[in-house]
């Protein structure tokens, strides 16, 4: 199994376009939010199912704030981050996720890709595709594969 994470997109699709030309067989594309009403549109793009969660500038929507994914034998929460002061550290966030049994977190809000493997959980932001705010600033994404046994591989990648 091949899931796209992104996140922040910000109504600038391009880069998002490019990336879903470059990753073949996506059987699943994350949205961690900041979509700003284009969740259709995204969907549309993507090709295969989408779970997207609200984001700081996603204003008068209905998506929900945070999602819990069972992906193959992990549960995966995925949120924007701003509920959890990402953009101050990521403990509140590993907190909470490590108290609601999870294994991974994923988020995005800060602009900045993440993969840290501690405390018991991985936690993943992708950077932004539209406003990298990181060294270099290159639009970046995360994949995540499951091999034959089960077991999750992660990557972030950059344009």
């Amino acid at each position: 199994m091949k899931i796209l994470i992104v996140s922040d997109t910000h109504k600038k699709h391009d880069n998002l376009v490019r990336i879903l030309e470059q990753e073949e067989n996506i059987d699943l594309m994350v949205h961690l939010g900041d979509s700003e009403g284009y969740e259709d549109y995204i969907a549309e793009l993507a090709g295969c199912p989408l779970e997207i969660v609200s984001g700081n500038n996603d204003f008068f929507t209905d998506l929900d704030r945070e999602k819990v994914l069972e992906v193959g034998k992990y549960q995966v929460l995925i949120t924007h981050g701003h509920y959890y002061y990402v953009a101050m550290g990521v403990e509140d966030l590993k907190k909470e996720a490590l108290g609601r049994g999870m294994d991974i977190v994923m988020f995005g809000h800060t602009h900045r890709p993440l993969l840290d493997y501690s405390k018991g959980i991985v936690t993943l932001n992708p950077g932004s595709v539209s406003f990298p705010r990181q060294e270099g600033r290159r639009p970046s994404y995360a994949l995540m594969e499951l091999d034959q046994e089960g077991e999750a591989h992660f990557k972030i990648k950059y344009l």
